[in-house]
């Protein structure tokens, strides 16, 4: 079986040096926001390019403390509305439903799945407060058009960097370009720590200084809560571990688009949608994940688990058309109804070697012809 992603596999390529860091940890006597922790936020954030990183619980926590630490601020205020795009995965959407905010929706470009810059304008009212850019599957979704609109209607830019460690856009690193960005360490992200994990990473003191205040039970001083928080911190042994991933990551990433490349040069069966190319100069994405489009999706997907290829559906069902969100299921979303009605993940990651990658290929291409 061809694996959509080798964790094990990935993991072992670590050794001996994820061992270490982990004796290291255990022989230090301290686990909660030491030494380990430090290190990585300041070599995070320099790798990102911000003046500061938190690591926190999670992806999802990074997300939703952003808005709560804006929020306190007054820069937010509960009903306000946050545009969101309508492709997503719900962690996304439930960030802003969670602080008791107003998701609002906009449709994705369907060749590259994320949000459609032209359309945000149409959905600013009064009330919105915020533009949420989702860097989904690995792929750079920040444009001059998004970054011009939130300035002209002085708009937070708040990014979901979860599936993007190490994407660039222009000159700088999604993660870098908005106000605060969220990322998420879950063990199969480019940068995938040990178990759970996130961080926000931002250039706005305050909004650092806030977000480490509300992750730590409200608390900047041990014993003093100056704010209604959460428990919410990325351990040591998690931070040693990402540490040393991360030291690989750009030659990872580069591997990532190396299998992309392939894919994109060699399939061409007429059944299957590509995902549009990288724009020259413009974007470097460090695909997450390889997404392609089939109309005949599902019949895809047993075609290639009886080749031996695992697949898998990133994502089955539209935030709008989940049962916690019954509110929103009348919402006219056609563009993103369809994508997930007919994408389907191939096999992507960092140590995937060509003969799989050409055996895929040869597969996906015969899917549906007649011999």
């Amino acid at each position: 079986m061809i694996r959509l992603i080798d964790i094990k596999k990935l993991t072992d390529s670590f050794q001996p040096g994820l061992g270490e860091a982990i004796g290291r940890v255990a022989s230090s006597g301290y686990f909660i926001r030491g030494r380990e922790l430090e290190g990585f936020e300041h070599a995070y954030a320099s790798f990102i390019g911000t003046r500061f990183c938190v690591g926190v619980g999670n992806g999802f926590d990074a997300l939703r403390l952003i808005l709560r630490a804006w929020m306190v601020q007054e820069k937010i205020r509960e009903g306000d509305e946050v545009i969101v795009p309508a492709n997503t995965y719900i962690a996304s959407i439930l960030a802003v439903s969670e602080n008791r905010l107003t998701p609002v929706f906009v449709e994705p470009d369907p060749d590259t799945y994320n949000i459609e810059a032209s359309k945000i304008e149409a959905s600013i009212t009064s009330r919105t407060r915020a533009i949420m850019v989702v860097h989904l599957y690995g792929r750079n979704a920040m444009s001059s058009e998004i970054i011009n609109v939130a300035e002209r209607f002085g708009l937070l830019i708040v990014e979901d960097n979860a599936q993007a460690a190490g994407c660039r856009w222009m000159e700088r690193r999604t993660g870098s370009v908005g106000h605060a960005a969220a990322h998420s360490f879950f063990p199969s992200k480019n940068l995938g720590a040990l178990g759970d994990g996130g961080a926000i990473t931002t250039s706005d003191a305050a909004l650092a200084e806030m977000v480490r205040t509300l992750g730590n039970y409200g608390s900047h001083r041990k014993g003093v809560n100056d704010v209604q928080g959460l428990n919410s911190r990325l351990d040591e042994i998690q931070a040693a571990v990402l540490s040393l991933k991360l030291q690989r990551l750009d030659r990872d990433n580069a591997r990532r688009r190396e299998a992309a490349a392939f894919y994109l040069r060699n399939i061409n069966n007429p059944m299957v949608a590509l995902p549009r190319s990288p724009e020259p100069n413009a974007n470097e994405h460090v695909w997450h994940l390889f997404v392609v489009r089939c109309k005949a999706r599902d019949t895809l997907q047993r075609y290639l688990a009886e080749n031996g290829v695992e697949t898998l559906i990133h994502y089955p069902i539209p935030p709008h058309k989940q049962k916690a969100y019954a509110d929103l299921k009348h919402a006219s979303l056609e563009i993103t109804e369809q994508i997930h009605r007919e994408v389907l993940s191939l096999p992507l990651h960092p140590l995937i070697e060509e003969p799989d990658l050409r055996a895929i290929t040869e597969l996906v291409n015969k899917f549906g012809r007649n011999e």
